[in-house]
């Protein structure tokens, strides 16, 4: 087997990771209804935080003369009556021109850039803030929990000199570097706030399903979600260093030549793996781009603006409608759209039975022969089995090479590489998704299985939802189910029948009720044994059955009797369907049946028809049970009416 480490995402995926904010906020908007904890607990928490995170109100206070006006807070201690956002920026205070540069840079690298003169937050300028650290740091109760992290880091990076890079409690990948903008030299910069791995998402989430980190709901944490690679961190520090440098010159950028400066490279007092090292008395500018050079630069921007859009269309499909709340579309709609955004020609879902210890195939898309073919596995066993007891994916370029079997030949694959993903949720297993056959012949790579990790977590919720909403409707229909004959049982029969009857009086339709009896059941009890009569039972279920149509209604009444709901149905239409069940029974051949007092089983069958004396459910299966009675005193293997008169008695016709 070759297992492969799960490599970081490709930039050309970091604009379509945003497109996640849509379902991750739908996972957890069920949550927002478990409050986490009190005002006064909220308050408890604020007295133990640094006293310069807690909520103020910054106030500007007058500079001195030939000095930037710097920032100052004039605040009261927060208590549950004043509650409010902790201040994020102070953009003004900011050197000239850096805000719009930062700004610039930030969303060309689609990364987070943060410029500080201490602590923080606030800090001087915030671009494309990563939404997660906006929730935690805005926060009162929560920003204490990124203090150690990025509210320490402007005196990290000067005690360093040097970048310096950490990974915050969120899991976000972070670095933060001193800067020289001109004669300001208590200067950091923090940069990336994002995630580099699937690994590091799905542990925040799991934060946020187990309630740890509920009252961040309501700040949108899931509105700019932001993903990266380590390279494009070095990228984003190589540029801000040469930002600096350019602003603290004192040239003014105008974005026609804004390429130059974000454009990537060091200069050579910023070696590769050390950018923005202090003290550049050696530093130089960089070579000036050739028009040609820009204009291939323009070229690749465009062509992955277009594809990231492409991409970002593919997922956003994805992400709304895995989340069905009808299994069967759930289990569709993974297949379909992991298929679509792998560029794949078929998919498989197998589900793990945590009772037998088995995995099984619940759909399939583009599979050559028939799902029913597929047999259950058990854990461990096979491909998808020893994928789902690892919880590593396995991706194959070439099956043979790998030293695996390959599938019969009736499977018809078209090539020999695939991906085995194992879906779980919190160390719990729920299944594999397996996708192979790439369009136009290509092979699966690290790449495929980054979008994967990027929708592991969506595909695992929807797919738990969706096995808790089969396990819903399975409960929902055994508690309404006849166990024996597979009817449905008296109790739906008495909450169909008052909505049918509703409605036949709002619209003036018609409707009859069949009340049914085995002729001489307890006879063939008696003589049979009661194996034998449970066997007549469902024997007559299901000649019942097969005589009624799509919109009526059959139920097991109790012992050997039934009952039919027979909706915008006459008399006369009744008395057909009712003739048409009576032989159907007598025709069928029953064990011992010849035993019988008629020489065959056979039914007797009452009916009623809902008119203006017949008008509740209790008047509609009593005159139906009189019919029936009648049936039966009268020779057995027969059909009576009840209709009713003028004076509102029942009377046999």
């Amino acid at each position: 087997m070759c297992l492969r480490v799960i490599q970081p995402l490709p930039d050309a995926y970091e604009a379509a990771i945003e497109q996640l904010v849509e379902v991750s906020t739908g996972i957890y908007t069920e949550l927002q209804s478990e409050p986490l904890s009190c005002c006064a607990s909220r308050y408890s928490c604020l007295e133990q935080m640094p006293f310069r995170n807690r909520p103020q109100t910054p106030r500007r206070k007058e500079s001195s003369k030939g000095k930037r006006p710097i920032a100052t807070t004039e605040s009261r201690p927060a208590t549950p009556e004043n509650l409010s956002e902790i201040v994020q920026e102070h953009p003004e205070e900011a050197p000239p021109g850096w805000a719009e540069a930062q700004d610039k840079i930030a969303d060309s690298l689609g990364l987070s850039v943060l410029l500080v003169d201490g602590r923080q937050p606030p800090a001087l300028v915030v671009s494309n803030n990563n939404s997660i650290c906006h929730a935690f740091q805005s926060s009162p109760e929560y920003v204490g929990l990124c203090d150690p992290y990025c509210g320490d880091a402007h005196r990290r990076a000067m005690s360093a000199g040097a970048a310096v890079q950490y990974k915050c409690h969120a899991g976000l990948q972070c670095f933060t570097m001193p800067v020289e903008i001109g004669r300001e030299q208590n200067l950091a910069v923090i940069g990336g706030r994002a995630f580099v791995s699937g690994a590091d998402y799905r542990s925040l989430v799991d934060r946020f399903r187990a309630g740890e980190l509920n009252d961040l709901l309501s700040s949108g944490p899931f509105t700019n979600v932001i993903f990266s690679e380590p390279q494009r961190l070095e990228q984003l520090a190589e540029r801000l260093d040469k930002a600096a440098r350019t602003v603290a010159a004192g040239v003014q950028i105008p974005t026609s030549n804004f390429q130059s400066l974000v454009s990537t490279g060091s200069g050579p007092g910023s070696p590769a793996g050390q950018p923005g090292r202090r003290g550049g008395s050696d530093r130089v500018a960089p070579a000036a781009e050739t028009p040609s050079d820009l204009q291939s630069e323009v070229d690749r921007l465009r062509g992955e603006l277009e594809y990231r859009s492409h991409l970002a269309e593919s997922l956003q499909r994805f992400l709304e409608r895995i989340s069905s709340t009808e299994p069967d579309k759930a289990y569709l709609a993974i297949l379909t759209h992991s298929k679509d955004l792998l560029k794949a020609e078929r998919a498989s879902l197998m589900v793990f039975d945590e009772g037998t210890n088995e995995i099984s195939l619940r759909a399939a898309v583009g599979l050559a022969t028939k799902e029913e073919g597929v047999g259950r596995t058990r854990l461990g066993e096979g491909i998808s089995g020893r994928v789902l007891e690892s919880g590593q994916p396995l991706v194959v370029e070439n099956l043979e090479t790998a030293g695996l079997t390959p599938a019969p030949p009736e499977r018809n694959y078209k090539t020999k590489s695939f991906i085995s993903y194992p879906i779980t949720m919190r160390g719990r297993k729920i299944g594999v998704l397996n996708v192979t056959d790439k369009t136009a012949g290509g092979t699966f790579d690290d790449v495929d299985l980054s979008l994967l990790e990027i929708i592991g977590p969506q595909i695992a919720v929807a797919l738990d939802r969706a096995e808790w909403q089969e396990r819903a409707t399975q409960f929902q229909l055994m508690s309404i189910t006849d166990p024996l004959t597979g009817l449905l049982n008296r109790r739906y029969l008495e909450e169909r029948l008052t909505e049918e009857l509703n409605r036949s009086s709002r619209y003036n339709y018609s409707m009859s009720c069949l009340m049914i009896d085995i002729d001489d059941f307890k006879n063939y009890n008696d003589r049979n044994g009661h194996q034998a009569g449970d066997v007549a039972l469902k024997i007559t279920a299901h000649c019942l059955k097969a005589t009624l149509r799509s919109a009526d209604v059959a139920c097991r009444y109790g012992g050997e009797e039934f009952c039919i709901l027979l909706p915008q149905t006459t008399q006369s239409e009744a008395g057909v369907i009712a003739e048409r069940m009576r032989q159907r029974v007598t025709e069928t051949d029953y064990p011992y049946d010849k035993s019988q007092p008629l020489g065959t089983v056979s039914i007797s069958i009452g009916i009623s028809t809902f008119g203006k004396h017949i008008d509740t459910a209790e008047k509609v299966i009593a005159a139906a049970d009189r019919a029936l009675y009648n049936a039966k005193s009268q020779g057995k293997n027969r059909i009576d009416f009840y209709v009713d008169n003028l004076t509102g008695s029942f009377v046999a016709k």
